[in-house]
């Protein structure tokens, strides 16, 4: 463990340290052989996920990252060296809101001079579609903040956050078959590729070695993530549960009537048309294992940690 709170250690300051990649990049750091100071923001420092990370060294402040709450958070950023930054549109869905968000955490970063702004970017699917699909609102405003954040000339780091592992256990209707099988149903074939990723373990890994190999930061954008196949994961579920689950795509139109969230249906349908006619991060690849501190955690070991409650019904390791 390297926090310290020695002035001749970069002070790196992480939004959203309670949440799953802020916690994520905070415990990389902190597993680090380089020493850090870190300064964690949350909109509640007393919640018990706040303290522990306040009695393993961090300084972690209050504050809320919104529009008209700027001299706070230029007061949060103002001595950091490092920042990273992330926004959460499943907070409140909202586009523009987002982008506001995240060019107000770029505008007070270059108030405070930082030298590196690591931002958690994901590709504009309208742009890499030309125009086709354009209703996955949270990768299009995340991209709109990664050009703004270009534009400012803000010393500059993309770490892009893979396909969460929870989104294969998140309540998507399993149909059971006459035979006893399961049906799991999403609308893209099963070839279909995805950088698999638990973002809790391993996220933080990427951030990490984007700030600390020499043939990175400042110009750099790091992918994270494990290709895997939709059959691949379904047949690691399949055989981590005991279960026979079949996997068959669906329909556009099948998929939005079986979706438990319906406001969210049209752009996750949108989001799976993207992952199979362009891939998850376009023609990009994403950034090799190897440089990393440690090896990612593997589908199985994902499987293996997760708590059983946020499996599906039906699914759940006894």
């Amino acid at each position: 463990m390297t926090i310290t709170d020695s002035h001749t250690a970069p002070l790196v300051a992480i939004v959203g340290i309670t949440g799953k990649q802020g916690g994520s990049v905070a415990r990389a750091l902190i597993d680090s052989d380089k020493s850090y100071r870190i300064r964690g923001l949350t909109r509640d420092a007393n919640k018990p996920a706040s303290r522990a990370f306040t009695d393993l060294g961090v300084q972690v402040v209050e504050v809320s990252l919104i529009v008209g709450n700027e001299d706070a958070v230029r007061k949060a950023f103002s001595g950091a060296k490092i920042v990273f930054a992330v926004t959460n549109f499943n907070e409140h869905f909202n586009k523009e809101r987002e982008i506001a968000e995240g060019k107000l955490m770029v505008d007070a970063a270059v108030s405070a001079g930082v030298s590196l702004f690591i931002w958690s970017a994901l590709e504009s699917i309208s742009a890499m579609s030309s125009g086709r699909i354009t209703g996955v609102a949270p990768f299009d405003s995340k991209a709109a903040v990664t050009a703004y954040a270009r534009d400012s000339g803000i010393p500059l780091a993309i770490v892009q956050a893979g396909y969460y592992g929870d989104n294969v256990l998140l309540g998507y209707p399993l149909q059971p078959q006459a035979d006893g099988s399961l049906l799991y149903s999403l609308p893209m074939p099963g070839s279909t590729r995805v950088p698999f990723i638990d973002v809790e373990a391993d996220y933080g890994l990427y951030v990490r070695v984007a700030i600390e190999s020499s043939a990175l930061g400042a110009g750099s954008e790091v992918l994270s993530g494990h290709l895997m196949s939709v059959d691949e994961l379904i047949a690691g579920l399949a055989e981590f549960t005991g279960k026979k689950i079949i996997y068959s795509q669906n329909t556009r139109e099948e998929f939005l009537k079986m979706f438990p969230y319906k406001d969210m249906a049209p752009a996750i349908a949108d989001l799976y048309q993207a992952y199979e006619e362009i891939g998850y991060y376009g023609p990009k690849e994403p950034t090799s294992e190897d440089i990393l501190a440690r090896k990612p955690k593997t589908w199985r070991e994902f499987l293996e940690a997760a708590p059983r409650e946020s499996f599906p019904v039906g699914l759940r390791p006894a």
